[in-house]
């Protein structure tokens, strides 16, 4: 389950701004394997920079707030585990990698590399 706030705030020119909250999480598909040693998020949202997610050690659930998102656009974004992309299914879609950095970051799918979606729609 995945969660958008939005909220009004002033840029640097003193213009009203979108800005939103989105909650990040991921779940190891089986409870079996060996449990990841990190989980991480970079997207456009903030310089494809890697943020870590938290482990939850009661659900097993992987989360991360992040807070500040330029809305009214859409970001492209990757999850990590271990360093190695895998799939979001709380995306709100796909998109073909364009930047050396969604490239570094794309996730190989049956019709090629992509990044994830994150659309802010806020009003």
């Amino acid at each position: 389950m995945s969660q958008n706030i939005h909220s009004l705030a002033k840029d640097e020119t003193g213009k009203r701004s979108h800005l939103f909250s989105k909650v990040f999480r991921w779940q190891p598909e089986s409870v079996d394997g060996p449990m990841p040693v990190r989980v991480e998020v970079a997207g456009t949202f903030n310089g494809w920079q890697r943020l870590p997610l938290k482990r939850d050690r009661v659900s097993g659930v992987w989360q991360l707030t992040l807070h500040d998102i330029p809305g009214n656009r859409t970001h492209n974004y990757m999850l990590l585990v271990n360093g190695r992309p895998v799939l979001d299914k709380h995306a709100d879609g796909l998109a073909v990698p364009h930047t050396p950095e969604e490239q570094q970051h794309q996730l190989t799918t049956p019709r090629g590399p992509r990044v994830f979606m994150l659309a802010s729609q806020t009003k």
